[in-house]
């Protein structure tokens, strides 16, 4: 168990960003959560990427309870407090992760879910996602449109009514 803060280790629900986050918060994880909500894969969801034996899960605002479902089924498989890392994608800028509100959303949203199946000793990383999510959750899908990554897509010719469905909460 690493013992850098970055780590976040003491914590069993850890978030951070991109596969440099993934580096820092996932290592012992027994389970990774790869949130891209508009699916711009900014660096590329690999399960090789993470700890051997991890599971590995994409989720998002969509299917968080799905994957909270997953998370405890696997925590309850090991028997023991299972260890879980959610990384938010974010997107490229240059050679740097950017900050993508429907990812810090999403993310949000799965640590919400995995609160409500009794995984809740989040880090502040994680506790604040949470907070980002259940303070704005009625306005998800209106913030995924109009953020930075919503207007890429729709300048892209992505048709709103398809950004609107990824982004989608099932907690509405």
């Amino acid at each position: 168990m690493s013992s850098h803060p970055h780590a976040q280790s003491k914590y069993q629900v850890r978030f951070d960003w991109g596969l440099a986050g993934a580096a820092a918060v996932a290592a012992d994880a027994d389970v990774v959560v790869w949130v891209d909500v508009l699916a711009t894969d900014a660096e590329g969801f690999d399960d090789q990427t993470f700890p051997p034996g991890a599971l590995a899960l994409r989720g998002g605002t969509d299917d968080a309870a799905r994957v909270a479902d997953a998370v405890l089924r696997e925590q309850v498989r090991l028997g023991r407090r299972a260890r879980v890392a959610i990384i938010a994608a974010g997107a490229r800028r240059d050679d740097t992760v950017r900050f993508c509100v429907e990812d810090l959303l999403g993310a949000g949203a799965v640590i919400d879910a995995l609160a409500a199946v009794g995984l809740d000793y989040s880090s502040p990383e994680a506790a604040a996602a949470c907070a980002a999510f259940t303070g704005l959750r009625g306005a998800v899908t209106h913030l995924a449109t109009a953020s930075a990554s919503g207007q890429e897509l729709v300048a892209a010719g992505v048709p709103l009514a398809d950004i609107r469905a990824a982004a989608a909460s099932e907690a509405r």
